[in-house]
């Protein structure tokens, strides 16, 4: 066992020693139990509901613990199948009431009314959900604690709850229903804890107004898992239906080919038939299973586009509702974005979909560990062999609430004994109030490459080391070390380096404004992250910032940072046929500016610039994100990013221009479509994406997409490209059967 072995065992027992304090244990509240089910209208006037005291309610933002300048009632009970919530939310100026949109999923700067759930009550996960004037319902899920230094929130998690509101000259009214079947939980001897927060959002006074009292030291404090209100619910009675949604689909797809002589594109035409299923089972009340055959995501938007001006690897996020449910269990954070297990290698192939035969997924808890189990096979596609993919993730807290120790094991087998495997351990140990230290290690096997995994431990290996203070008020810091073998290939995860050292502190100081000031908080903030070569220990690259945080009390953000980089490239960086960077040592130096305006802005922005030196040239970036609601019926939103990249000396230049436009229109809750087009210079194309939904019930949904992939300048190359390389009509429908 090596030296730094040793050491960090040595400093995990001194850790865990320091933590040996028993949980703490919170002021638990019992939740009011109701007998007979309110009518989700939007009244807010059955008789159950005034049996119900409202809430005490603290003013979260924009003044801590200020004063309310509307009235608000927030109560919150359950029976033996549902939690629900109801509010009162009046309102002094009706009229600026926002009610931006009527599209599902889709907060667009309105007000709204929310509840967290912390349904396992483990600190670290919950479900949000929050319902807008207009009834719309917006439901994510929470993980790592809420923690904006991770990908925290997931948007795409959609389960089934039901909403009702009146809007009128006194404010809005609202009722939420969510079932327990929706939620999971865990119950020991016939009670469940679960924690939970409930607000009301003002979004043209960026005012929120919560339960329980929590202080905004966090940027999603409101919201924190670890810091919701502990309550307990008495003999809910367990309920494990199941759920199974066959859909049918057919398409027409027509894709241009070269023709044999590659003298002209020939239009290849193929009309498609699909029939599958998705079905998910509560195995208990919190464990479920999900089994799919023939697997299909036509419905999901498209990606964003990108340009790389990197050496590393883009990131996309997932989107596919099969990987949503719990999908917080399967984080394994290597650094955002790198993870052990990232699930868009399963069934996309750079970016392109290869079917998926089917599969399972197992997600919960089973005693006091959380399981998550993957097992799915897709079908060989051109050159690329039919594969498995397995993924096994278990964590227990330990220690106290806040704290666990996990491990994860990925399988990816192809034909002809092609493999990866990997597996890790990990934790998080809370030392003493927001301190946290967390470790990784991981070590990969594959073959077609030498293993020295006996020999050489570290070849195929990656570890980090983590220390944080988790919170915006005063001193901050943030420091790891990070090594990566040149043996260590996550083929089931996300990598930026490989054989690589990395140092990164980072230093900040939050100062909180009083009611008098327009500014809510101020950070500066510096950071160092070092990049080193393990076979040479040579720096790879470095990168040095100064930076400063405005938050407003209206909700606008400014941040300007001056960024000092050192890049050592061993090989051209290339970004195009005519232009690239030189192997040799740089340094350069740039600004960074950036705003977002408020939320509760009818027509909002974010725009940022980044100028200075690039490589051995320089780079002007910009970036502008209009989003225009022009009724709850019409949302309009604009992306454009610009770079121009100069190397002068060399009497090279990069012009790249990515363009989105974003239009959707919802004639109701239930009616909807979204036009997504793309336009990016490199690739000079204009793609489309349009969806029409008809949402008859939750899991009823009739769906018809279209794509199509245009061709800029088809006269470029030889033979004249055709005017769409690709596109694709479908029309899917799909039903969920409760059996």
């Amino acid at each position: 066992m090596s030296v730094k072995t040793i050491l960090c065992l040595v400093f995990i027992t001194i850790v865990i020693c320091i933590n040996k304090a028993a949980f703490s244990q919170e002021t638990i509240i019992k939740l009011q139990r109701i007998n007979n089910t309110p009518r989700i209208d939007g009244n807010v006037t059955d008789s159950e509901w005034q049996s119900v005291k409202p809430l005490p309610l603290t003013e979260y933002e924009p003044v801590y613990k200020g004063k309310p300048t509307e009235k608000t009632e927030l109560r919150i009970a359950y029976d033996d199948n549902y939690i629900y919530v109801a509010g009162k939310m009046f309102d002094s100026d009706p009229d600026g009431i926002r009610m931006n949109s009527l599209y599902r999923d889709l907060y667009s700067g309105d007000d709204d009314i929310s509840i967290a759930i912390d349904t396992y009550n483990d600190n670290r996960n919950a479900l949000w959900f929050f319902e807008t004037p207009a009834g719309v319902r917006v439901d994510w899920a929470i993980s790592n604690d809420a923690d904006a230094n991770t990908n925290c929130f997931n948007s795409s998690w959609n389960t089934y709850w039901d909403v009702s509101t009146i809007v009128n000259n006194k404010g809005w009214f609202a009722e939420m229903r969510i079932p327990f079947s929706s939620l999971g939980f865990r119950p020991v001897n016939g009670k469940v804890i679960m924690g939970i927060s409930v607000y009301r959002y003002i979004a043209r006074k960026n005012e929120r107004e919560m339960f329980p009292d929590i202080k905004p030291d966090w940027t999603y404090g409101f919201v924190k898992p670890s810091k919701l209100q502990d309550v307990e619910l008495d003999g809910i009675v367990e309920d494990h239906p199941a759920y199974l949604t066959p859909y049918v689909l057919g398409g027409f797809n027509q894709n241009a080919q070269l023709n044999g002589n590659s003298t002209s594109y020939l239009k290849n035409n193929d009309y498609s038939k699909e029939v599958g299923f998705d079905l998910k089972y509560d195995l208990t009340s919190n464990l479920t299973l999900n089994l799919t055959a023939n697997t299909d995501f036509a419905q999901v938007e498209a990606d964003d586009q990108q340009i790389n001006l990197s050496r590393y690897s883009l990131f996309f996020p997932e989107k596919r509702q099969f990987f949503q449910e719990r999908s917080s269990i399967f984080d394994f954070d290597l650094g955002f974005p790198d993870q052990l297990f990232y699930s868009r290698r399963i069934g996309l192939n750079n970016g392109k979909p290869v079917r998926i035969l089917g599969g399972a997924r197992l997600v919960g808890k089973i005693a006091d560990w959380d399981v998550g189990f993957i097992d799915m096979q897709t079908e060989k596609q051109d050159a690329l062999p039919s594969q498995n993919f397995g993924v096994l993730r278990l964590k227990k807290q330990v220690l106290n609430e806040n704290s666990y120790l996990g491990g994860m094991i990925t399988s990816k087998v192809g034909i002809n004994d092609q493999h990866n495997t990997a597996y890790g351990i990990d934790g998080r140990i809370k030392v003493v109030d927001d301190n946290y230290f967390s470790f990784n290690w991981v070590q990969t096997y594959f073959n077609g490459m030498s293993n020295n995994g006996i020999r050489k431990p570290l070849d195929n290996s990656l570890y980090r080391l983590h220390l944080q203070r988790l919170s915006n008020e005063g001193f901050y810091y943030q420091a790891f070390v990070e090594r990566g073998g040149e043996n260590y290939y996550p083929d089931m995860g996300f990598s930026l380096r490989h054989d690589f050292t990395e140092a990164f502190l980072y230093l900040k100081y939050g100062k909180t404004f009083d009611e008098n000031s327009a500014f809510k908080r101020i950070t500066p903030g510096t950071y160092g992250d070092f990049n080193f070569r393990n076979s040479d220990h040579s720096l790879q690259d470095f990168e040095a910032v100064q930076n400063w945080r405005f938050e407003f009390k209206n909700g606008a953000l400014f941040f300007i940072g001056l960024a000092y980089d050192i890049q050592d490239l061993r090989s051209p960086l290339l970004f195009d046929a005519s232009t690239n960077v030189p192997a040799g040592n740089y340094k350069f130096l740039n600004v960074n500016i950036w705003y977002n305006s408020p939320d509760g802005d009818l027509l909002r922005n974010y725009i940022s610039t980044r100028i200075g030196k690039f490589y051995d040239g320089s780079r002007f970036n910009l970036n502008i994100q209009p989003t225009w609601n022009i009724s709850p019926n019409f949302e309009l939103g604009f992306t454009y990013d610009l770079n121009l990249v100069r190397f002068s000396d060399r009497n090279q230049k990069l012009d790249s221009h990515i363009a989105r436009l974003h239009l959707r229109a919802a004639a109701n809750t239930k009616l909807s479509a979204t036009t997504f087009i793309q336009y990016n210079s490199n690739n000079k194309q204009i793609s489309l994406n349009a969806r029409l939904r008809y949402n008859f019930s939750e899991g009823n949904d009739l769906w018809i997409v279209y794509n199509d992939g245009l061709n800029i300048d088809r006269y470029r190359t030889q033979p004249i490209l055709p005017v769409s390389s690709s596109r694709a009509i479908i029309v899917k429908y799909l039903y969920t059967f409760k059996i």
